[in-house]
This record gives C-alpha cells, structure tokens and sequence, in this order.
C-alpha cells in the first residue's frame, strides 16, 4: 500500500509539473508586432568582468518576443557564461498560426526549425523574425528568470550584444545582423532588464534593473 501511495504521488507530481510547464498557446493573430531596437554605444566603453571571462560591449539591444523554446545548457565548455539559450519570435514568428505549422527544438547551441512544405510563411521571414539568444544574465534573478519561462511566453529583454572572452570558449561574438542564419548568427546577450508582457505589449513584471 505504501508503494502504491509513493507510486501515485511520483505520478501526481509529473504531472503538475508538466501541467504548470506546457507551452502557452493563443489565438491567431501577431502577438510581437515590433522589431528588436539595436543602437550604437560610444567608443572606449570598459570591459566588463564576469568571473573568469571579459565581455566587450558591440550594441545595445532590446527586444520584444515570444519564447518558442528555451534550453538549459549546465555542462558544456559555454554554460559557465551562458546557461540558458532562447530561442525567440516577434512578427509573423509570434503568430499561432504560423507556429501550429513549424517545429522548433534546440541543440548544441543551435535552433532549429522543421515544416512541411509549403512552409507557413517565407524561409527567409522566418530567419529574419526569430533568433536564437544566448543569455549572459547580469544577475542570478535574472538567469532563474530565463531558465523558468514557458514555451509561448511574451517578454521583454534588454541589455548588450557582446564578444565574449576567456577560458574554455576562446572569443565567442555576436552576431549584429537579423538575417543571417547558420554558425555565427546567434545573438550572445547581457541581459541585464528582463520583464514579462500581456497580449497587449504592456510590461507586467519587471524583474530586475542593474
């Protein structure tokens, strides 16, 4: 009897688990209709120290987007600096109807994308409205932040693109551009505001402000 009741319990806690953490979904239409804001930064600004590594600051750069997936990265020569990759949408790539026809995973610091064809929308708007962050949080709220939001989550986020130094992962930059797709095109990000919105773009919760 006592097996069963732990067997049960076992059972009951998957599922809430799994039941709190499913992804959220939305009727159709464009949730994220802005583009992400990338602004220029004086020359001579300082390095910034984080533990062993040096981070040198390219852009500033904030976003409104959808999560379509989040990955938790805690062995691999990256994890140290960056913990968690998200891989983000905003335009068409916020739409539920656009993504009830896409796959999406991430792997080994890559976000991937799977249709059948004829694809939903353009290959090239699906580059050009989705990219995958890797996340250099300026704080650990900020990093339990990213590594808890659900699949469908609307945020924003705001902080630096930056090239990244130091043992293990050698020089590892940023891409600046939104169309570019392959190695190199992800965004390595400082983020150091974090903040969830509603369906009508209107910050909910602000985490945290260095």
């Amino acid at each position: 009897m006592k097996t069963l009741s732990a067997l049960l319990a076992i059972a009951l806690a998957f599922f809430g688990y799994f039941y709190l953490h499913r992804p959220i979904t939305y009727p159709a239409g464009v949730l994220i209709d802005s583009e992400p804001a990338q602004t220029a930064i004086g020359d001579g600004e300082p390095m910034i120290a984080r533990g062993e590594y040096q981070l040198k600051a390219l852009v500033r750069f904030s976003l409104d987007a959808r999560i379509l997936h989040r990955k938790v990265y805690d062995y691999d020569r990256g994890s140290k600096l960056v913990p968690v990759d998200l891989a983000v949408g905003w335009g068409p790539m916020s739409d539920q109807a656009v993504l009830d026809r896409i796959e999406i995973s991430q792997s080994t610091r890559f976000y991937w994308y799977e249709y059948q064809l004829p694809p939903p929308i353009p290959r090239d708007q699906i580059v050009s409205h989705s990219t995958n962050l890797h996340v250099i949080p300026a704080t650990p709220a900020i990093a339990s932040f990213c590594k808890s939001l659900r699949q469908g989550e609307l945020v924003h986020l705001e902080g630096e693109l930056v090239e990244a130094t130091g043992p293990e992962i050698g020089t590892w930059r940023s891409s600046l551009s939104r169309t570019d797709s392959g190695n190199g095109a992800c965004e390595l990000m400082l983020v150091e505001n974090c903040s969830t919105l509603n369906r009508t773009e209107s910050k909910t919760t602000t985490l945290v402000k260095r």
